[in-house]
């Protein structure tokens, strides 16, 4: 008896048929949807930082990426809960619950690659000496005093 593979099926195929991720797709289709509707009724510049968690039992859970944003946002939550309510797929809505999730950017790795070395401190400041704008020269001198700083 030889082993016969099935014949290969695209991802979408698989996304469309397979009842578990059928289900796991079908959920995220349904969170996108919710989150163009919230971002609809946003400010722009708070887009980017509220995200559809989950919307269930009346309750939306948005996740927010820090606490100044978090803030504003509760300040504003009677307005948004309000325009919410008005679209069909927020009926029965009663609680709006934000989560502050900062997001992960590796912000501490920039902080370890940043440093400079003694050299390069060093030729930092003998370019400033030859740059005649005074701002680019003392970019360039605080720039060499952090590298020596580190070294």
């Amino acid at each position: 008896m030889s082993f016969r593979p099935l014949p290969a099926r695209s991802p979408a195929a698989l996304l469309r048929e397979e009842k578990p991720l059928r289900a796991l797709f079908t959920e995220a289709q349904r969170i996108d949807h919710l989150q163009q509707l919230v971002a609809s009724q946003l400010q722009p510049a708070a887009r980017e930082h509220c995200h559809v968690a989950s919307w269930r039992e009346g309750r939306l859970l948005l996740i927010v990426t820090d606490g100044h944003w978090a803030t504003r946002l509760r300040y504003q939550q009677a307005r948004l809960l309000r325009q919410l309510k008005a679209f069909e797929d927020f009926a029965g809505l009663s609680k709006i619950i934000f989560k502050v999730q900062p997001t992960t950017g590796g912000s501490a790795k920039p902080a370890a690659e940043s440093r400079l070395s003694p050299t390069a401190a060093e030729s930092l400041q003998a370019t400033a000496e030859t740059v005649s704008d005074p701002r680019l020269r003392a970019a360039l001198e605080r720039l060499a005093r952090h590298g020596k700083s580190h070294g």
